[in-house]
């Protein structure tokens, strides 16, 4: 087996760790008081979505490789255009928000 592969196969176990982090980052910036009325959440709240549906996706591709679930790999495309739906509404949202 050669070392692409080998780190194709690891790669979503790594990215579920990596995320791990993230949710751990997140949960602690929404649990901060907030002070400020200038201070507007909402679009890492989306992004906090997106993370969500990428903890998902990946959940279901190690699903897959493992041999559990016996579902077709373009799926995986439905949940990336999801994931930048969320990224695009939380930009539209800041840029509203700046512009008040």
């Amino acid at each position: 087996m050669s070392l692409a592969l080998s780190v194709a196969q690891v790669a979503p176990l790594y990215n579920l760790g990596f995320v791990l982090v993230a949710v751990y980052l997140f949960i602690a910036l929404f649990r901060t008081p907030v002070r400020d009325r200038r201070v507007y959440l909402m679009p890492w709240k989306m992004v906090f979505l997106a993370l969500c549906v990428f903890i998902l996706e990946e959940v279901l591709t190690v699903l897959r490789q493992m041999g559990v679930l016996s579902i077709p790999v373009h799926i995986n495309g439905f949940f990336e255009v999801i994931i930048i739906c969320f990224f695009i509404y939380a930009v539209l949202l800041q840029r509203e928000h700046t512009k008040k």
